[in-house]
């Protein structure tokens, strides 16, 4: 499937995007696809260019300060609020023409990202599809405390040493990190455009280290305390939860959004942890194609 890559003007800097499949065609709308972090690139979600048949467009992009967008190092956490990111993905929208007709993915993060721009009532959102992610972050890093504690106690023992001495940046720490990853981010051998999206955080940790924080885990960033959990009842768009058996965002978290958002649809992926778009990529293109063509 041919696809192009642009950029396109946004507040002081640049949003870059890549979009596979035609804008021009009519037959169904696009699909925005919002990646994880905060603070990692678009690589690790390329296989939902999959989706990108029978006249759908699907559009990816690395978020402000990520990638191959304008990077702002200098910028402190007053700068990386949710709501910059909203505001990107509105005038992203906007400048691509497809703000009166699209669907849009979150993943992880960007599931967090996906309630706050459905919350603003977007008049061409279609359907919302939302992937591992959480209504709530201080329950996410409840639920990933809870995998955490499951570990080999030398691992956890490693971690928390860490943790605590502040040298969180130890090659043993991300040793550590890894192992817990390869039980609840990703459960097979990680395809080169996974690694390149852990490798985009290494090269401009900005974003992530400001947010977010040292890990999964250990979650010290600006957005600690986001929720949207008391506000679910007012995302208006028809919606559909998926996630893995054995994703960091655990069925537990799923149960929360489904019971918050009205008419809401769940489909749980019982080989896959955080990321099914790769564990079980032909079932779940199946069951997300589905659901956009039924939205459409």
């Amino acid at each position: 499937m041919r696809a192009s890559e642009g950029t396109v003007a946004f507040e002081d800097g640049e949003t870059w995007y890549r979009i596979t499949g035609s804008l021009d065609a009519a037959d169904r709308a696009p699909l925005v696809v919002l990646h994880g972090g905060p603070g990692a690139t678009h690589d690790y979600l390329l296989s939902l260019a999959d989706l990108a048949t029978g006249g759908r467009a699907v559009v990816h992009y690395d978020q402000f300060g990520n990638g191959r967008s304008s990077h702002r190092p200098d910028r402190g956490a007053d700068f990386w609020t949710v709501e910059l990111f909203v505001r990107e993905l509105e005038n992203l929208v906007g400048a691509l023409g497809i703000a009166e007709r699209h669907h849009v993915l979150g993943q992880s993060w960007g599931g967090f990202l996906a309630q706050e721009y459905a919350l603003t009532q977007p008049g061409g959102l279609c359907s919302v599809v939302l992937a591992d992610t959480a209504a709530s972050f201080p329950a996410f890093v409840a639920e990933a405390n809870r995998l955490r504690a499951e570990l080999p106690p030398e691992v956890e023992a490693t971690l928390r040493r860490h943790e605590d001495a502040g040298t969180t940046g130890d090659p043993e720490y991300e040793q550590a990190c890894l192992v817990f990853y390869g039980r609840h981010v990703c459960r097979v051998e990680w395809p080169p455009e996974v690694a390149a999206s852990f490798e985009w955080i290494d090269r401009d940790p900005t974003v992530y280290h400001t947010m977010n924080g040292p890990s999964e885990f250990h979650v010290i960033g600006s957005i600690r305390d986001w929720q949207a959990q008391d506000r679910l009842r007012e995302i208006r768009v028809p919606t559909l939860l998926v996630s893995g058996r054995y994703d960091e965002a655990t069925p537990t978290l799923q149960r929360t959004l489904l019971d918050g958002i009205a008419g809401s649809e769940w489909v749980l992926f019982d080989d896959s942890s955080h990321m099914p778009h790769v564990e079980e990529r032909g079932r779940y293109m199946q069951v997300v194609g589905d659901w956009l063509a039924r939205h459409d």
